[in-house]
């Protein structure tokens, strides 16, 4: 099966240099037992923009869909076995990265 796990956070981009480290180590961790499959960290979302090319009309605008003072800083795409893995895997990256993370199944597993 594979997961999206989505750190949540206020603040883009601002990781201390332990938290690096330990984010670094469970990366490590996640390549060294087979779950690995991506990672990356998401710029503020001042920079981002919402297309929409639906029934013809193309609409650009700046922003992101939803205005919040939390989102998604970063994020890991896993593999494991079962849902029990991917929770200790979640809690494993929640505390690497001194972070609140959401753990969501990809549809197809």
């Amino acid at each position: 099966m594979r997961f999206l796990i989505c750190v949540i956070d206020h603040q883009t981009g601002l990781a201390t240099e332990s938290e690096m480290a330990a984010i670094g180590l469970f990366n490590e961790s996640l390549r060294a037992n087979n779950h690995w499959i991506l990672a990356g960290g998401l710029e503020s979302p001042r920079t981002a923009a919402v297309v929409d090319n639906r029934g013809g009309t193309l609409q650009h605008l700046d922003g992101a869909f939803q205005n919040s003072e939390e989102y998604m800083s970063g994020f890991w795409i896993v593999t494991a076995p079962d849902r029990e893995v991917a929770h200790t895997l979640a809690a494993d990256a929640s505390r690497a990265c001194n972070r609140r993370v959401e753990l969501r199944t990809l549809l197809g597993g």
